[in-house]
């Protein structure tokens, strides 16, 4: 078995390292798509405009109950039928698993915002400051400490959910696990390798909101 782990890292550390730096690169875009987006709706759920409240909750209702293998292949089979001929497979697949995890992300951030005692906006308003400005500069500074450790936690299960781009054509772990499993290599050897590079990635991952959750926690 020894042996086997060590050939097929050898033999293949290319495709590894291809693999790899897909998944880095999918999950840190896709990441920061779902961020924006997350506190965007967010912002909308909580706003005092209906419209927008309604658009809030529809997005985190519809997104939170579909299957993300079904909205990749919405995104792979229909978007670019309809909207982005032409588009990546990595567009897309950062569209697909930025917009899912996105509602998550939303529901985190509001619980954050729903932490903040109501008297500081409404403080806030009486000095003359508009909706977005209480949001941005007295709500959301406070709520990020609370929101920091779930959002790890997204962060985390938005990289293991990277690996369903590899269906789809998206240079990713799993992708070059399919391909290496078909050039006849030893499949738990190969499952190792992958496993350890998710380690690698989802350690990081923790370790770094880790670091954040402290430095918030030094300056309350």
């Amino acid at each position: 078995m020894v042996n086997a782990l060590i050939d097929v890292l050898t033999h293949n550390f290319g495709l590894f390292r291809h693999g790899f730096l897909g998944t880095l690169a999918l999950t840190g875009v896709s990441a920061a798509v779902s961020l924006v987006f997350g506190v965007l709706i967010a912002a909308f759920r909580v706003s005092p405009v209906p419209p927008l409240r309604w658009f809030g909750t529809a997005w985190v209702t519809l997104l939170r109950n579909t299957p993300l293998t079904l909205l990749f292949m919405i995104a792979v089979f229909v978007v670019p039928q309809i909207l982005f001929p032409g588009i990546s497979y990595f567009a897309l697949a950062v569209g697909a698993l930025g917009c899912y995890t996105s509602a998550f992300v939303c529901e985190a951030v509001r619980s954050g915002i729903n932490t903040v005692p109501l008297g500081q906006a409404e403080a806030a308003r009486s000095l003359g400051m508009t909706f977005g400005q209480t949001l941005r500069i007295v709500v959301l500074p406070q709520a990020v400490r609370t929101v920091v450790p779930p959002v790890g936690s997204l962060m985390i299960a938005l990289t293991k959910n990277s690996a369903i781009a590899g269906a789809f054509s998206v240079a990713e772990l799993f992708a070059q696990q399919k391909r290496l499993s078909e050039l006849g290599y030893n499949i738990l050897a190969i499952f190792v390798w992958v496993a350890v590079a998710y380690l690698i990635i989802t350690f990081a991952i923790s370790g770094l909101f880790r670091l954040l959750e402290n430095r918030m926690a030094v300056t309350r």
